[in-house]
């Protein structure tokens, strides 16, 4: 099941936050990206029945395999692209917005190429 930009979204936060959290729960998605209850409760059912997470009877999150897998690609993609924005001169808050647009629509080979070029130039 190929996720939309939105399922890409609430799998990238839930990523982040389990980095700072051991556990973390639908609310604290809603906090994090500034999203309403039944917008995070209609996303995380469809991460779930994509089985990119799963929820516990407590509802505590985590990443499932293929889930984790992907939320780590979307976070690099996001890291990398935003790194290298502000490199060419763009300021940090408008460098991560945008680089969070790119994300979700840049290719494979794409992504691979300028990473390999940002990797470069910092080299």
């Amino acid at each position: 099941m190929a996720l939309h930009e939105s399922g890409q979204m609430y799998l990238e936060a839930i990523y982040v936050l389990l980095q700072k959290n051991e556990k973390i729960r639908a609310i604290d998605i809603g906090a994090y990206l500034g999203y309403t209850k039944p917008s995070v409760s209609r996303g995380v059912g469809i991460l779930k029945k994509g089985d990119y997470i799963s929820v516990d009877s407590e509802g505590y999150i985590t990443l499932n395999a293929s889930g984790k897998q992907l939320a780590e690609q979307l976070y690099e993609r996001h890291t990398v692209l935003t790194k290298m924005l502000m490199a060419l001169g763009v300021d940090e808050e408008t460098a991560t917005e945008d680089a969070c647009r790119i994300e979700h629509v840049i290719s494979d080979k794409s992504f691979t190429a300028v990473k390999k070029h940002y990797l470069d130039y910092q080299s």
